[in-house]
């Protein structure tokens, strides 16, 4: 776990690329059944990790998903993409078109500074 506080829990995900999930602590089912507050704080922090991901790693791009098809619960991946990684231009779910890709930067200190923000920002 990366940050919580008590409506979002945000979590890393392992992988080859920067990969962050946002979690709603309660256990909604669909976007639509969060509260005001809980959907302004998963914008607001989709957007901060966005930057802070853009501006640390480079990436060619940014995904953002929803699903919870397996796990059924409100939650949201974000993640740096590059065109080098194993699965560009697929998603990380589809079919992976090469091998051998390696991190273009140390995860720790984005993770330290991204977490100070977190915490400046929603407490």
């Amino acid at each position: 776990m990366l940050y919580t506080n008590p409506l979002i829990t945000i979590d890393i995900h392992e992988s080859e690329i920067p990969w962050l999930k946002i979690f709603t602590n309660a256990s909604h089912k669909e976007f639509s059944q969060c509260s005001a507050e809980e959907k302004v704080m998963i914008i607001d922090m989709l957007d901060l990790i966005e930057v802070e991901m853009l501006e640390y790693f480079k990436p060619e791009k940014i995904n953002i998903a929803s699903f919870g098809n397996v796990l059924p619960r409100v939650h949201w991946h974000i993640m740096a993409r590059f065109n080098e990684d194993s699965y560009f231009p697929e998603p990380m779910w589809g079919t992976k078109q090469r091998e051998g890709y390696a991190k273009v930067a140390p995860m720790e200190p984005f993770l330290k500074e991204l977490k100070e923000k977190l915490v400046l920002n929603f407490g």
